[in-house]
């Protein structure tokens, strides 16, 4: 008989704490479902197997979320500190984050506002829409069985308007404020590890920057850079008998466009790139201190990145960790996009901006609670054994590693075995089957579902 993983059960186990026995069941009914079935994850496409395990009426289901008093941070905490003893137990944690635009229609949503969505939007064209704005900090980890690196959501925040910020009394915070309060939660939480984060342009802000300067032990930022940025040499030191307050910034160092512009002496590098292969590429490199006025200096190191063998456009990327070497910060930058991966991976396996809450609990519970399902069942495909009938490989044209599809199959076959053995009412019928038969119905299931 099939077993959850250990790390696994830990997970569960810690969860089930945070719960009342009767809030639990319904809980637990409503994540193996959401593993299980597919498209929509509404409460009453739910219902129709939870009522299996936590039977009664749809509404006890809807108040878990909208009513029942549970943290969702701490789930956060308990997955997150599982996801790194496993999978990443010793290094640097290599974090990534953007934000994601999850549609949601009706007049009455909590948070709903309209957002550019990134994903349909391009050069000369932009796409609004109406919903919510998830800013989503991850962990890449490696994956057995997979040539790439995997993005695991573990904290997730609500971008809200100005105009429901004023309305709530609350400081508008952009989704730079609030990565940078996810940076902070995950530092309280592993006080003892180096981590390095990365983001695209929106999260490359002078404040940011200074966040994670003043945590210069423990966290670094990879971001993109301006080419017209203001950097200055470091402030000179105090003469004797120097009279007045210090200077606060030193002299005027040229911008990144002029260092190109000058045609100075490009390093030749080959790097890992988009889409796991490799590219020659030439960078220019230099460290300066980013002058904005009125918040002082921040030492940084950018880097100019000319493509060699393809057609991406230059680039000019930047870190406050100086002792990065440009190949780092190159390919730290480039996995970057393992987050964009995960965003559209939840949007086919996991129904993310598919479901239907309107009240505030429930927003801000629901759709965080699919970003979590999706780090646990990374976690659990990645306790299973490589290379066994455990495992289900989803073949298409083309193919050529392993993908969240292969792990969720995994998972569902691992689910619905259990399942269909402790039910009282379909036990004995799947008894009758040859262990061969009974190994091609899990999976034909699991496949289906």
């Amino acid at each position: 008989m099939a077993r959850i993983p250990r790390s696994v059960g830990n997970v569960l186990k810690g969860w089930r704490s945070e719960f009342s026995p009767t809030v639990w069941n319904r809980f637990f009914a409503i994540l193996m479902t959401a593993i299980l079935i597919r498209g929509r994850r509404t409460i009453l496409r739910v219902h129709t197997l939870a009522d299996q395990l936590a039977p009664g009426h749809v509404s006890s289901l809807h108040r878990v979320l909208s009513h029942r008093r549970w943290s969702i941070m701490a789930l956060a905490k308990i997955l997150a500190v599982t996801v790194v003893e496993t999978l990443v137990p010793e290094g640097t944690l290599e974090l990534v984050g953007d934000d994601t635009v999850s549609q949601h229609r009706g007049a009455k949503v909590y948070g709903k506002a309209c957002h550019r969505d990134a994903v349909r939007s391009a050069h000369g064209h932009l796409v609004h829409r109406w919903g919510h704005k998830w800013v989503v900090l991850a962990l890449r980890v490696q994956v057995p069985g997979a040539s790439r690196t995997w993005a695991l959501p573990v904290l997730v925040a609500l971008y809200r308007s100005p105009e429901l910020s004023l309305a709530e009394g609350r400081r508008h915070k952009t989704p730079a404020d609030l990565m940078r309060g996810l940076l902070a939660q995950w530092m309280r939480w592993f006080p003892q590890r180096n981590s390095v984060f990365a983001g695209d342009g929106a999260y490359g802000t002078h404040k940011l920057a200074r966040f994670a300067q003043r945590h210069r032990r423990r966290l670094a930022l990879v971001s993109k850079f301006y080419g017209d940025a203001v950097l200055h040499e470091p402030p000179p030191r105090r003469r004797a008998g120097q009279r007045g307050r210090n200077k606060v910034r030193g002299a005027r160092l040229p911008t990144p466009d002029e260092v190109v512009a000058t045609r100075a002496r490009r390093k030749t590098l080959v790097v890992c790139w988009y889409g796991g292969g490799q590219r020659t590429i030439q960078v220019i490199s230099r460290v300066g201190h980013w002058y904005r006025q009125g918040h002082g200096l921040v030492c940084i190191r950018w880097v100019h990145v000319r493509d060699v063998t393809g057609t991406h456009r230059d680039e000019c990327l930047m870190t406050t960790d100086e002792t990065l070497s440009p190949q780092e910060i190159v390919e730290s930058f480039v996995g970057r996009w393992d987050i964009e991966v995960t965003f559209e991976e939840m949007r086919e396996h996991l129904g993310l901006e598919k479901t239907r809450g309107r009240c505030e609990r429930t927003v801000l519970r629901a759709e965080p609670c699919l970003f979590g399902l999706y780090s646990l069942i990374a976690l659990w495909f990645s306790a299973l054994p490589t290379g066994t009938q455990q495992r289900i490989v989803v073949s298409w044209t083309g193919k050529a590693s392993i993908t969240f599809s292969d792990a969720i199959a995994s998972v569902r076959r691992q689910v619905w075995t259990i399942y269909i053995n402790q039910h009282p009412k379909l036990k004995p019928a799947v008894d009758k089957l040859s262990a061969r038969e009974k190994t091609a119905l899990i999976r034909t299931i699991a496949l289906a579902a």
